[in-house]
């Protein structure tokens, strides 16, 4: 212990974030919880869970080693203390693996003979899912239809769709489900012409961006039968002939580079 302050005059307290812990899904987030002033934390008992739901147990160290026989079992696997920082009195919680199920409030309980604190933190988790643009098929006006998808959003994100200059298309629907991994957003658009189209799902603190090109083709198309033939001077041996030339009109068709990826994100 510090030699300054000894236990049972109760000098020392935790310190943690100071402020809202913001996660993003599949990642990492660290707890931070720590002794001041800085002493070992190697022979205390070090628990955390959380504040918000029955058996609430998401790390214990006591006795110098890890007990997590009562842990909540989503956390199975994805948490652990910095063991090398114990001495230093670090007792913050790495978890690994974020889910949306992950978010609420977490006590930091650190415990010695004859003295004891506990600080909390709060976690808001955001989804991470990529936004996947896919091509859905051709309507009857020769439009392509995409679908733009992603899942695991807290809270509901707000959908748009861009062209390459950044302006607002109207999507024709956009559905919403949620479940205990977060909102599954799913938003539909038609395009007709060539462009570079963005699907952007965004919240306050977060945003994802996916793009798809769209080409256009224009197959040019005449069929000629053998007596139009003949104004061009052609007679076919073979009878009734089909042959292609130019011709001012067409019929457009639309191809999709399925090249859906992420843009930009924070």
């Amino acid at each position: 212990m510090h030699p300054e302050c000894p236990v049972h005059v109760n000098c020392f307290k935790l310190v943690g974030a100071g402020a809202h812990l913001f996660a993003v899904a599949g990642e990492t987030l660290i707890l931070p919880c720590s002794i001041q002033p800085n002493t070992s934390a190697v022979d205390m008992r070090v628990e955390w869970f959380r504040l918000d739901v029955v058996d609430s147990l998401v790390h214990l160290y006591k006795d110098q080693s890890d007990r997590n026989e009562g842990q909540i079992l989503n956390y199975r696997g994805r948490t652990e203390l910095f063991r090398e920082e114990l001495q230093k009195g670090n007792t913050s919680l790495r978890l690994s693996d974020v889910r949306v199920s992950d978010e609420g409030a977490y006590k930091c309980l650190v415990e010695a003979n004859s003295w004891y604190d506990d600080i909390t933190v709060n976690v808001t988790v955001k989804g991470k899912t990529e936004p996947v643009i896919t091509m859905e098929g051709y309507d009857k006006s020769g439009g392509i239809s995409l679908v733009c998808e992603s899942r695991g959003w807290k809270p509901e994100p707000e959908v748009l769709w861009l062209n390459r200059e950044g302006v607002s298309l109207t999507a024709e629907d956009t559905e919403t489900h949620r479940d205990t991994e977060g909102f599954t957003v799913r938003s539909r658009i038609t395009v007709y012409n060539s462009d570079r189209i963005h699907c952007r799902l965004q919240q306050k603190h977060h945003l994802r961006e996916a793009e798809i090109i769209i080409s256009v083709v224009y197959f040019i198309i005449c069929f000629i039968t053998e007596s139009v033939a003949r104004d061009f001077k052609y007679i076919s041996p073979f009878g009734p002939q089909q042959k292609e030339f130019g011709h001012p009109w067409s019929k457009q068709s639309l191809l999709g580079s399925i090249t859906s990826r992420t843009l930009w994100s924070r």
